[in-house]
């Protein structure tokens, strides 16, 4: 995967994730963040928080400027739970045996209000139609991969739906890369005019995605009131009001009375 990102398509895409990530992770504030997988994108490039980390999850075949702090299984991740407070993952789910269970480790080490960046490819896209024919051919004893044979496509959709289920709320999300599946630079840039067409009249065809996403945790709520406030007990004495009559003449005696 990391081969495939110095070729003419990849540069592009790293490109256009990196200002992605860029303008994600810069207004995010705290102490800790963790970058999981694909070192040679700095994604926390443009974050200020004092403990910036990345981790792989294998060790690298060789050498590069950026060098990883800790190799680990993504799903395992040696980090206490409500610890980080931003995650960011490029390629980092699709390029995962088991994505779920690294979103649900995600969740467990990130504080509450703490959050997530997600880039994936997408597979509704050009890249993704010349991706799948290029695996129908390959069947048939010819043809090449247009993107990297690992991993797994994952739409956004269902990327949503993910993180819904974990308890995260989606803040942002954006589409990019719209140019077709060219394989020289040459090429690609005869093209950059799809990049403007496409953010205007087909914004989810992008080859490439974005997700921002905030960890909520939910509180009791009270309905009604639980208990009654005691009355105050007066310390001063109250006074009793008397009824008063008018003075009047005394009654007649009467018969019986004499």
């Amino acid at each position: 995967m990391q081969a495939w990102f110095e070729t003419p398509p990849g540069r592009y895409l790293l490109a256009w994730e990196q200002a992605q990530f860029d303008r994600a992770v810069a207004d995010v504030f705290g102490y800790h963040a963790l970058q999981l997988g694909l070192p040679g994108l700095d994604a926390l490039a443009a974050n200020r928080m004092p403990h910036r980390w990345l981790g792989i999850d294998q060790p690298l075949a060789q050498p590069l400027p950026r060098q990883p702090h800790l190799v680990t299984d993504f799903a395992a991740l040696p980090f206490e739970a409500n610890s980080l407070d931003l995650v960011v993952l490029p390629h980092t789910l699709e390029l995962h045996a088991d994505p779920h269970a690294t979103l649900r480790e995600v969740e467990r080490v990130l504080m509450p209000e703490g959050r997530v960046v997600i880039s994936c490819l997408n597979p509704h896209s050009l890249w993704g139609l010349r991706q799948g024919r290029a695996h129908l051919t390959r069947r048939l004893g010819f043809g090449q991969l247009y993107l990297p044979s690992a991993g797994e496509f994952i739409g956004y959709r269902r990327l949503r739906d993910w993180l819904r289920l974990l308890s995260f709320e989606v803040e942002a999300g954006s589409f990019g890369c719209w140019r077709p599946a060219l394989e020289t630079e040459r090429w690609l840039a005869r093209w950059d005019w799809m990049d403007r067409a496409g953010a205007r009249w087909w914004p989810i065809l992008g080859a490439a995605y974005c997700i921002v996403a905030t960890k909520r945790v939910r509180g009791p709520k009270l309905v009604g009131r639980p208990w009654r406030a005691a009355k105050p007990i007066a310390t001063a004495p109250v006074p009793v009001a008397n009824r008063t009559h008018r003075a009047g003449p005394a009654p007649a005696p009467t018969q019986e009375m004499r």
